[in-house]
């Protein structure tokens, strides 16, 4: 039913492997073959041993209890870092997991408006923001912050305007210094409890976590040792998570 309609909409005719088209596109692929072959792995896989959880899932529709705010970066997938099934985690992500300050007006604003659906509509449990390592959207702010030679990669230069929101993390994270390593990973940590902060000016945020109905966390993931801090709000430090578990992996030979 899915693939008559899909056909329908698209007006083309889907070859027998579904991975190439007839006619103008002949030859051409519907999707990078990358993607095909995961998908096959996928289906004679996770898929086929799963098969009772997603049709759950697509007539229940989701319920995820957590909702994780995280970084575009394509080396930190919040899925595969808390082995998350379908379902568990609702996820945004954008450059350098930042939180904008509440302010509606008539702008598009794409993670308020994901924040509003997981709180709002979800009734999500828990909001995590989630920062790591060698964030390029964290450098490329740093750099513009030293004048080291930052350019917009356009000239619209979207993410010169949306790092910006980094300013009041930069106050707090003290003066850039050299080597300019160390003073990135410390505005990116810094990045992280302002946009803490940045969640409790959403009033319906604020509410539920006065209410204790809401949870509002902070995490920095390691890409190379594959290490997880967390904020704790008692001391305003980042602490190791599972620590035990951590060094017992990266103590094994070969590790």
């Amino acid at each position: 039913m899915i693939q008559a309609m899909a056909r329908r909409i698209a007006g083309g005719i889907v070859s027998r492997t579904t991975s190439r088209t007839e006619g103008l596109a002949r030859g051409r692929t519907l999707l990078p073959e990358r993607l095909v072959s995961g998908y096959e792995a996928f289906l004679g896989g996770r898929f086929r041993r799963e098969r009772d959880r997603f049709r759950h899932l697509a007539e229940a529709g989701q319920k995820p209890r957590i909702m994780l705010i995280g970084c575009c970066d394509s080396r930190v997938s919040p899925e595969v870092i808390f082995d998350a099934q379908p379902g568990e985690l609702f996820v945004v992500r954008n450059i350098a997991n930042l939180v904008p300050p509440y302010g509606p007006n008539d702008d598009l604003h794409g993670t308020a408006a994901a924040l509003e659906y997981g709180v709002m509509g979800l009734g999500v449990e828990d909001i995590v923001v989630m920062g790591h390592a060698g964030c390029g959207g964290v450098r490329a702010f740093a750099r513009y912050e030293a004048k080291a030679g930052y350019e917009g990669l356009s000239p619209d230069d979207f993410i010169g305007k949306w790092i910006r929101l980094m300013s009041t993390a930069a106050a707090r994270a003290g003066q850039a210094n050299t080597p300019l390593d160390d003073y990135i990973e410390r505005l990116a940590l810094a990045s992280i409890v302002q946009g803490l902060a940045n969640l409790r000016t959403f009033p319906w945020i604020a509410e539920r976590e006065r209410k204790g109905k809401l949870g509002l966390h902070g995490a920095y993931f390691g890409i190379f040792e594959g290490s997880l801090l967390a904020l704790d709000k008692a001391s305003g430090c980042f602490e190791p998570i599972a620590a035990e578990a951590h060094r017992a992996v990266v103590a094994r030979p070969g590790s």
